[in-house]
């Protein structure tokens, strides 16, 4: 259970306590309040505004129109500004930077305030103003927060690549926004040493015809600036341009950003959430359940292309500083992310579950030399967290409180995650986030507390307003296709007494002799294995009647073959059944993902159904492309016999 005291001191108890100020009762204890917000979701997020300090602008009239989802439009004729939120109003450390050779300086709101107005200055005189589209090429450097922050506070619409991007996963992203100005980085830092980007930077500039203006963030790089064809100005002439700050009041529902989906296949998915939208649902994630606090330090383990990257900047909007850890955060060793955290005095440390696994198998033990008494919160998200995970977490860091959550890119927040009033259960989310109304519907549509389709059944301020260039039908075959006016997000949800587990993706089921088998449930069992480091699993239908359900692992340092084969079907018998079995087990060198970290079962279920890997995915948006030409290779054999 959380200590009393700092549960009284905690962003939900201090709602609560708002509530009951202006005469209602949240009720007696996180799940009433829990319900209130989805009974009462106009007052709730009206009220929620107020408490967060959110400016808005503009006439006052209804919080949300009765229409249904995708169609329901939050505060409209009401006025704010992103960027106005994040930076006006605080004083002190807005960001601490730390390079991959640990070298760190801070940077003042002050310094971010002048740093952001000239940049602004820049993209004014630029041509760039409301509704145009300015674009990063950007490491977790100090650069991409400025761009993002002139940009959004001009009105103009920002999006951002991480540079190891291949340039077709750029070009296919940023070709459909026609961006005006590019903000890109010739080099950036990863394993200890500098990677030169500008061929590749040259081939995307080639295929952006409505590009005007380059700037180029050399700052964390010794890679120098290319001749291109088109303007281009350093950082420090583009932020020491001049002028005041100002934002530009937009709609509540005004684009803000464009995230694209971490699909490997097909165009990307340009989600668009709007600058009101995302800016309550992220103050509701830090503030809530995520307890952050005014002078709090944020550090978030996450690259530009990830929506986490998003909320670790968004912390600025509660006056906590942002810790930004530019080139790989696990170089030279997984250590190193619990020893920035010491060193620069972080409260809430984000991590994904895959890092607390990879910490839990190579058995990692803190020592006195990490010094972690500011940290208060550990989150995890990503992908399902184990039990070993949560094990690991407070055997080695100590007594704090982890949150495990689950949400998404697309609607740049959370369905369920922590609570710190609440206890922590091994293996289990703790609750649904204020103002979701997520439940778990069988497959009749139904609801039930076991384990279903995880849904969403009354909007939330962040969903899309549209995807880029889409007239509506891939928004809504995205969401909508399953159960007309209830978001289906696509992933296995379930909730006990205990908590709530998330299963895994939905749409990578495995589905053997009618039998729904979730693909977390292996690797759960699979993964804790010393034997194995990591493992992805896939069901594929083939032709009429076959059905293939192979097992691919990555060994751990010093296992062999037969050996671990035989450990993972004793475990598979012991801790799920016979059924749960797979046809063969395939060592393979490594397990593929997006550069994000999600595992690719879909392309790889394609590839052994008999599709080429160009139609499956784009090796420019995958982390180990020859990986997946492995994984293609061993597939065409399969095909062959």
């Amino acid at each position: 259970m959380p200590d009393d005291t700092l549960m009284s001191a905690s962003g939900v108890a201090r709602f609560a306590e708002f509530l009951r100020v202006r005469g209602i009762e949240p009720g007696a204890d996180y799940f009433d309040l829990w319900r209130w917000t989805v009974d009462e979701p106009e007052r709730f997020w009206e009220l929620f505004a107020e408490f967060a300090g959110v400016d808005l602008g503009g006439d006052a009239g209804p919080v949300v129109t009765t229409d249904p989802m995708p169609h329901a439009r939050w505060f409209e004729g009401r006025t704010v500004n992103f960027a106005r939120q994040l930076l006006e109003g605080h004083d002190g450390t807005a960001l601490i930077c730390v390079a991959e050779d640990n070298h760190s300086r801070e940077i003042s709101w002050k310094e971010l305030r002048q740093q952001v107005a000239g940049t602004a200055a820049y993209l004014r005189a630029a041509g760039v103003g409301v509704g145009d589209r300015v674009v990063g090429i950007l490491p977790n450097v100090p650069e991409a927060v400025v761009g993002f922050l002139a940009t959004v506070s001009l009105g103009a619409v920002w999006s951002v690549c991480a540079p190891e991007f291949g340039p077709g996963a750029i070009v296919s992203r940023f070709k459909q926004l026609s961006p005006k100005v590019v903000i890109a980085a010739p080099g950036y830092r990863l394993g200890g040493r500098d990677r030169d980007r500008r061929a590749e930077l040259a081939e995307i500039l080639d295929a952006l015809p409505t590009v005007q203006s380059v700037v180029w963030a050399t700052g964390h790089t010794s890679i120098t600036p290319p001749l291109t064809n088109t303007t281009a100005v350093d950082w420090e002439d583009a932020i020491t341009t001049g002028g005041d700050l100002e934002y530009a009041d937009v709609e509540f529902s005004h684009p803000l950003w464009v995230l694209f989906s971490s699909g490997t296949t097909g165009v990307p998915k340009g989600i668009v959430h709007g600058h009101g939208g995302a800016l309550l649902e992220m103050l509701k994630m830090l503030l809530i359940h995520s307890d952050l606090r005014p002078g709090d330090r944020y550090f978030n383990v996450a690259s530009t292309s990830w929506v986490l990257w998003n909320s670790l900047v968004s912390a600025l909007a509660i006056g906590a500083t942002a810790v930004l850890v530019d080139g790989n955060p696990t170089f030279p060793s997984l250590d190193r992310v619990w020893r920035v955290a010491a060193d620069t005095r972080t409260a809430v440390l984000g991590v994904s579950a895959g890092f607390v696994h990879a910490c839990a198998k190579a058995a990692l033990a803190l020592d006195d030399e990490h010094e972690l008494s500011a940290l208060r919160c550990v989150q995890v998200t990503g992908s399902p967290l184990s039990a070993d995970g949560y094990r690991w977490v407070y055997a080695n860091v100590g007594d704090v409180w982890l949150s495990s959550m689950s949400g998404g890119t697309d609607i740049a927040s959370i369905f369920v995650g922590g609570v710190p009033t609440l206890p922590v259960r091994v293996g289990y989310i703790q609750a649904a986030a204020l103002g979701v109304r997520v439940e778990s519907w069988d497959e009749r549509g139904s609801p039930t507390r076991g384990k279903g389709e995880l849904v969403i059944t009354q909007p939330m301020p962040s969903m899309p307003l549209h995807f880029w260039g889409d007239d509506g039908s891939r928004y809504l075959a995205s969401y909508f296709d399953t159960y007309p006016g209830v978001w289906r997000h696509g992933d296995f949800i379930e909730f006990d007494d205990a908590g709530i587990i998330i299963h895994g993706r939905s749409d990578s089921t495995l589905n053997r002799n009618g039998l729904r088998l979730g693909s977390a449930d292996i690797y759960t069992v699979v993964e804790a294995l010393p034997e194995v480091a990591e493992a992805l699993v896939v069901g594929a239908e083939i032709g009429a009647d076959d059905y293939y359900m192979p097992l691919f692992i990555k060994l751990a340092p010093g296992a062999e073959d037969v050996a671990a084969s035989a450990a993972v079907v004793a475990a598979i018998r012991a801790h799920l059944s016979v059924r749960y079995l797979p046809d063969e087990i395939i060592v393979m060198r490594g397990i593929p993902h997006t550069r994000t970290g999600k595992k690719l079962e879909v392309p790889v279920k394609r590839l052994i159904q008999g599709a080429d890997l160009a139609d499956v995915a784009d090796l420019g948006a995958v982390d180990d492309p020859a990986l997946m030409e492995e994984y293609a290779a061993f597939a065409a054999a399969l095909q062959a016999e």
